[in-house]
C-alpha cells in the first residue's frame, strides 16, 4: 500500500469518528420574587431574544415553573447560566438558571 493510499484511509476513518458537539439546553426556573419584567430583560440581554419571544418564554416559565431559553454547546450554555446568575445577583433577584443535555 502506498503512502498516499494509507493517508486516504486514515482521513476516512477520522472523518467517520467525528460527532457534532453535544447540545445543552439552558433552563430558567420560576420563583415568587423575580419580576416578569426582569425575566424579559434577562432573556433579551443574555439570550438575545426579541421582546415578543422573551415575553413568550417568560409566560411559559411563569405558568409551567420552568422554560427553555435556548440550546448551546457546553461552554456557551455554562457561560449563559453564569451570566443569568450574575445579573440576578446584581439586581438582587433569586432567579435561577440551569443546563441539561438535550
Amino acid at each position: 500500500m502506498s503512502e498516499i493510499e494509507l493517508d486516504e484511509q486514515v482521513k476516512k476513518k477520522t472523518r467517520q469518528k467525528l460527532k457534532p458537539p453535544q447540545s445543552y439546553k439552558v433552563l430558567l426556573h420560576n420563583d415568587n420574587y423575580t419580576t416578569m419584567e426582569f425575566v424579559v430583560f434577562v432573556l433579551e440581554t443574555v439570550f438575545r431574544k426579541s421582546l415578543m419571544e422573551a415575553t413568550q418564554i417568560m409566560i411559559h416559565v411563569h405558568e409551567n415553573g420552568i422554560g427553555v431559553c435556548g440550546s448551546y454547546t457546553f461552554e456557551v450554555a455554562e457561560t449563559k447560566v453564569e451570566a443569568v446568575h450574575e445579573l440576578a445577583e446584581q439586581y438582587e433577584y433569586p432567579l435561577q438558571a440551569t443546563m441539561e443535555e438535550n
